[in-house]
């Protein structure tokens, strides 16, 4: 048994599945599965149950997965505090976005990130809400960009920015003379959505629920940039973060703001062990603030890490 044998069976116990695990390990399933049975023989154990569908843990896959953990952890810290004595500590940090956060994020992040950390290397996933928090749960994420508060117990948050749910609509649509559309109004519209895996999507169908009606969908894209492309063709309507008008803009489409209620959204940066992550909270929290800040120096409704919760 080897650290990389274990760094193996640790993707393939928290996917359940060997293909899932050798795309996140970027290996071939045919060299993962080689790997998992060797382990196997040379623990004498049957770490996995064969169905057709997912892989089953057994009792002693579980026993070894609590301690591969704390052993793969204490090799990655190990490997930074040696690299301190070549002069530069190379160390990953894989952030998940958000499609509808306010997409110049990235870029800018991007570089002001290697200037603050040459030394660091980031790789940024554009991920859904659901895919974020559960790759922070299972270690393959250091922080996610997403909104607030995280839906899955255990993660942690501090709010970047305010936003809020607006609804996007074609130059030439019925209600392009209204300053504001209430709820109720909004609700009658037939739609060009994202898909409900889209945290965007869930927070407009929960709102809905709260009046007793289910939105009105008569398209699915699974990109926002195409939606936007495409509601100028259509006598469709869409609802998406006010922030993307900023980064997406057409001459074609009208922002109007959602009333009755307002639908309130709030973005932060989320991660599951706030001690560890601290520095790289501060780091990014900094970061993004510059590139966000308005006339008055501030991002609207900015916290400080104090305000993790």
């Amino acid at each position: 048994m080897d650290f990389k044998q274990l760094r193996y069976f640790v993707a393939v116990y928290e996917e359940g599945h060997v293909g899932r695990a050798a795309e996140r390990l970027s290996i071939s399933q045919p060299a993962l599965s080689q790997q998992i049975r060797q382990l196997e023989q040379n623990l004498d154990v049957s770490l996995f149950e064969r169905s057709s569908k997912r892989l089953l843990p057994t009792l002693a896959a579980h026993t070894l997965y609590n301690h591969a953990l704390p052993l793969l952890d204490g090799m990655q810290r190990a490997r930074e505090a040696l690299g301190n004595f070549k002069g530069q500590a190379l160390r990953t940090l894989a952030i998940g976005v958000l499609q509808t956060v306010h997409s110049s994020l990235v870029p800018q992040m991007l570089e002001r990130v290697r200037k603050a950390q040459p030394h660091l290397v980031v790789q940024i996933y554009e991920l859904t809400g659901l895919e974020v928090e559960r790759r922070l749960l299972n270690g393959s994420l250091d922080i996610g960009i997403s909104y607030l508060p995280p839906r899955q117990p255990g993660l942690h948050g501090v709010q970047l920015y305010e936003d809020e749910l607006t609804l996007v609509i074609p130059a030439e649509h019925p209600l392009r003379e209204f300053k504001k559309v209430s709820m109720s109004q909004a609700a009658e519209l037939p739609m060009l959505l994202l898909g409900e895996e889209f945290q965007i999507r869930q927070i407009w169908q929960a709102q809905l629920a709260n009046l007793g009606r289910r939105p009105q969908v008569q398209a699915e894209l699974n990109n926002m940039a195409g939606i936007l492309d495409s509601l100028p063709n259509t006598r469709l309507a869409t609802v998406l973060p006010g922030h993307s008008r900023q980064t997406h803009s057409h001459p074609e489409l009208l922002w109007k703001p959602l009333s009755e209620p307002r639908v309130p959204l709030k973005v932060g940066l989320v991660c599951r062990d706030v001690q560890r992550q601290q520095a790289t909270l501060e780091l990014l929290r900094t970061l993004l603030e510059e590139e966000m800040s308005g006339p008055d120096g501030r991002m609207p409704g900015a916290m400080t890490l104090e305000g993790l919760s």
